[in-house]
């Protein structure tokens, strides 16, 4: 018998051909073409700058393009705000999701389209169109009636996803939707999408983490500096290949070399019982020249801990020692004192202060402590050359005057570092030091991190990206509930802690 003939490929959903735009005479996207098909998971990945946020909101109908097209189902369309995309069918979910808290679910979903019965809002309607977009989603944990504000942070994305959906979305844009969820919820996304794309919908996935982008995608579209580099099949892909691509050079390696057990120095730092509102009975050690992962899931005290050390959320019982000696951590400014660094996981809302300048703000933590680092000295002189040292790239000529909020995520976070490498801290305690960095400054992060630890620096890492963790660490101590479940030496496998982590593992079954 003949073999029935092959199916037809998917027309592409959206094409996207020759896009360029340039903001006051600086090229931001140079000829990129790119193409959904219905059902497919396209990832779209680069380096912090590459161009990947102007091109979606080229795509949304946020920025019109200088030049090429934008083809919607074969045919020319031309989007000239977000309004436009949405009525040819294209949502996208943010990283900061635009929802009223004070409203309900069904409110959001509809709002500013509300089904209407003799002039009024028929809110039966809206609550019964809602339950079914919901239904459809696979989300069925809460009512349409409630208050968005009391919903969870991976609940509220299934609320933006649903906004979506009751605009009739073909097209949706995730831009980093994980960055915001902890571990288990990541699963419950993985699920959502799936669904999507069984209802033939396309979308375009915007993610710094490449175990998603393994995970999700079909194929993936590679920017570099404002250009496609190139399109790839995501089954026929390698994690060492896609890098090249993305930083136009191979890393030696994802992570540095971890310590050697005899180049470790004496217990710089031990927490005994420690315990406050949200810890108990912490027991904690770390030596000079070590890398100590912190691993468990979103909630379970891992930065309940960092903040504990720094004298954010102080211990109320236990003892803490440095280099042997009792020590009281009953606020930053004794910590700092201490010889103490905390780099916090909100980078925005509390590493850095948006409106001032790179140097102020890594000047900001001297400054607030140590009275003799008022004005500018000797000191100044000092940060400024940390700042070259760790490689602050800033955009245009504003340089160290530059306002740190125009700065992408990897360089706020090296600001950040310089700013308490000027102290010249005994002890650095790093949550989530990579969040929302792309692969590039990740492995430059890497690498400065392992430098202080083998200059003989104490360092405490917090990590919800198992790679890293694994990766990094010369041991991991993973907590669960407010407590440390157990320890892990170096070589430990993902599944070891995950299983310590939701409590499915036992520290005698992992180390069996």
């Amino acid at each position: 018998m003949p073999e029935p003939p092959a199916a037809p490929p998917l027309h592409p959903l959206l094409r996207l051909t020759g896009i360029g735009k340039s903001f006051l005479g600086v090229r931001v996207l140079a000829d990129v073409d790119l193409d959904v098909r219905p059902g497919e998971v396209h990832a779209v990945v680069g380096e912090n700058g590459a161009g990947k946020s102007t091109l979606m909101k080229i795509i949304s109908g946020v920025y019109v393009p200088d030049g090429g097209t934008v083809e919607l189902d074969g045919g020319a369309v031309s989007f000239r705000s977000p309004r436009d995309a949405q009525r040819a069918g294209i949502g996208i979910i943010h990283q900061e999701f635009n929802l009223l808290p004070e409203r309900t679910v069904a409110e959001n979903v509809f709002l500013g389209h509300e089904p209407v019965r003799r002039g009024l809002v028929d809110r039966r309607a809206m609550h019964e169109r809602t339950a079914e977009l919901l239904a459809a989603a696979g989300e069925t944990s809460f009512d349409p009636a409630v208050k968005v504000g009391r919903l969870g942070v991976a609940q509220q994305q299934v609320v933006e996803i649903v906004k979506a959906l009751a605009l009739d979305a073909r097209l949706l844009i995730m831009d980093e939707p994980t960055a915001a969820l902890a571990d288990h919820e990541v699963e419950l996304l993985y699920a959502l999408v799936r669904r999507l794309q069984q209802r033939g919908i396309g979308l375009l996935y915007v993610s710094h983490r490449l175990t998603e982008v393994f995970d999700l995608s079909d194929r993936i579209t590679v920017l570099k500096d404002g250009r496609r580099v190139t399109t790839l099949d995501t089954a026929g892909t390698t994690a060492d290949q896609l890098v090249k691509h993305m930083v136009g050079r191979e890393l030696a390696g994802y992570f540095p070399p971890k310590a050697v057990p005899g180049d470790l120095g004496a217990v710089r730092l031990s927490v005994h019982n420690g315990s406050n509102h949200k810890l108990r009975g912490v027991d904690v050690w770390l030596r000079a020249g070590e890398i100590l992962g912190i691993g468990g899931l979103q909630g379970s005290g891992r930065s309940a801990l960092a903040r504990a050390l720094f004298g954010a959320d102080p211990f109320t019982t236990g003892t803490v020692e440095l280099d042997g000696a009792p020590v009281q951590l009953r606020s930053p400014r004794a910590a700092v004192r201490a010889g103490i660094a905390y780099v916090t996981e909100d980078r925005k809302g509390e590493g850095i202060v948006g409106g001032q300048s790179v140097l102020d703000n890594a000047l900001l933590a001297g400054r607030a402590v140590f009275p003799v680092w008022r004005g500018r000295g000797p000191r100044t002189v000092k940060v400024r050359e940390l700042l070259a040292a760790v490689e602050v790239h800033t955009a245009g000529s504003g340089g160290e005057d530059q306002e740190i909020r125009f700065l992408s995520g990897g360089n706020q976070q090296k600001v950040v570092l310089a700013r308490w490498l000027a102290l010249a801290p005994k002890i650095l305690l790093f949550d989530e030091p990579t969040r929302g960095i792309d692969v590039g400054a990740k492995s430059a992060i890497h690498d400065l991190v392992r430098k202080l630890a083998r200059d003989g620096a104490a360092v405490l890492m917090i990590s919800s990206e198992l790679p890293e963790l694994l990766g990094m660490s010369d041991r991991i101590v993973v907590m669960r509930d407010g407590a440390v479940a157990g320890e892990l030496p170096a070589g430990a496998g993902e599944e070891d802690v995950v299983g310590l982590a939701t409590g499915a593992l036992t520290v005698e079954e992992v180390t069996a």
